[in-house]
């Protein structure tokens, strides 16, 4: 069993910053890609960021600039720093990460957190 668990998220207002973490624990031989995501009420879930284990990194367009992914390998973490915020950026934000479980597994299981809100307002 693989989990990924949140946090960091809250109230900012606008042009505020937020940090986010999110750390797999569980049966983790290795962890290709990690990101995140974000799903606003009404909207459909779409891809924040994410940063490959060789640390390739791609963003969303609305938070190009803003936002930065970096991860911790040797944590099995990975962040999200969050500037200049706008109440656009209001969401539940989710982690996903490819995991494999042991060394013989031949593909990667993806893993989704369970969320953080994320509210941008003054």
């Amino acid at each position: 069993q693989v989990q990924l668990v949140e946090s960091g998220g809250g109230l900012v207002q606008p042009g505020g910053s937020l940090r986010l973490s999110c750390a797999a624990s569980g049966s983790i031989f290795s962890i290709n890609a990690m990101g995140w995501y974000r799903q606003a009420p009404g909207k459909e879930r779409e891809l924040v960021a994410s940063i490959t284990s060789g640390g390739r990194t791609d963003y969303g367009d609305s938070v190009k600039g803003r936002f930065t992914i970096s991860r911790d390998g040797a944590k099995n973490t990975v962040y999200l720093q969050m500037n200049s915020l706008k109440p656009e950026d209001t969401a539940v934000y989710y982690c996903n990460a490819d995991v494999k479980r042991h060394w013989y597994e031949t593909k990667y299981l993806e893993v989704w957190g369970q969320g953080t809100l994320v509210t941008v307002s003054s």
